[in-house]
């Protein structure tokens, strides 16, 4: 890319950035700046943290997300919030990976889950033009591209669901059905989704709910999550708000166990964040939006190096 072309993808980049402020701001979201670094750390089994030395045997952690944060503001009382800004993640490095890339997430307080979903479409067709879209439930989407149920399929149907499709799952992963459906989904399911317009799958596992609340429906419990693609690119990851303090506490708990199985670090629990749990988080849905790959799709550029101003390779 020349200097003049990368020029005018950044001026592009500093115009949606305004953009994307205004969409919230004539909502009457409230912009919140939260720290991104932290003593505990977001945890989750599938993405890993960055620490930082402080000093003096202090141990710091760059946000993956500023959730914590900013559901700690929910509790203390703040209305409708959002926050654009840069998260980090180890080891994830490619087209579609920059190790420190560029978030939006917000919170709305008493909106429905369909509402939410909605506002979240707006949201991505900001970018990328008046975009028609379709729901798929996670249970839909393994049975049309992977022809196999996620929620009967035991660990066997899952080896043979890769083998079929030319994959060799890492030995790590291979005694676990969660992880195993984790590989199935990048892998297999994932690069067919919203091809053509928009898609958001939903009706998660409940092993997979992570933040989200749960219900029953069509006789198996599932997680009020969705995520949004374009062209088979995640794009979104939402919920319906998980409040209940003890569960929340007891997943964070579950997380780090199946880090460690999986031969990671176990993580600190962010202490602050449960007590602000059990002072009370009003119902609201949250999502966090990936802004780095909007402007990749809006530009139809192939990666997230021509629309970042460096990326890691370059630092």
């Amino acid at each position: 890319m020349s200097a003049a072309s990368k020029i005018a993808m950044l001026k592009d980049r500093a115009l949606f950035l305004q953009k994307a402020r205004s969409f919230f701001v004539e909502r009457g979201v409230l912009e919140v700046d939260t720290p991104i670094l932290s003593k505990a750390a977001p945890i989750d089994e599938h993405i890993d943290i960055m620490s930082v030395d402080l000093g003096s045997n202090c141990t710091g952690y760059l946000h993956s997300s500023p959730e914590y944060a900013m559901k700690r503001l929910l509790c203390m009382g703040m209305p409708d919030i959002f926050q654009i800004g840069h998260v980090f993640r180890q080891q994830e490095v490619g087209a579609l990976h920059n190790p420190e890339f560029t978030m939006a997430e917000w919170y709305r307080l008493g909106v429905s889950y369909e509402d939410f979903i909605a506002e979240t479409i707006e949201f991505v067709r900001l970018f990328l033009g008046n975009l028609p879209w379709a729901t798929l439930t996670y249970k839909e989407a393994f049975l049309r591209f992977a022809g196999i149920d996620p929620f009967e399929a035991c660990i066997s149907d899952l080896l043979l669901c890769a083998q079929k499709s030319g994959l060799e799952p890492p030995s790590g992963i291979r005694d676990d059905k969660d992880r195993l459906l984790h590989f199935l989904l990048g892998f297999v399911v994932e690069p067919n989704l919203g091809i053509d317009s928009l898609l958001i799958l939903t009706d998660y596992p409940v092993s997979m709910a992570a933040l989200a609340a749960t219900e029953e429906k069509n006789g198996e419990v599932v997680a009020k999550r969705f995520e949004i693609y374009y062209k088979g690119i995640e794009l979104g990851n939402g919920y319906l708000e998980l409040t209940d303090a003890e569960k929340q506490k007891e997943r964070l708990l579950e997380s780090n166990q199946k880090r460690m199985e999986a031969g990671k670090s176990s993580l600190p629990v962010d202490l602050h964040f449960i007590e602000a749990l059990f002072l009370g988080l009003p119902p609201c849905c949250g999502v966090a939006v990936g802004f780095d790959r909007l402007l990749l799709l809006k530009n139809k550029v192939p990666s997230l190096k021509e629309v970042l101003p460096f990326i890691w390779e370059e630092v």
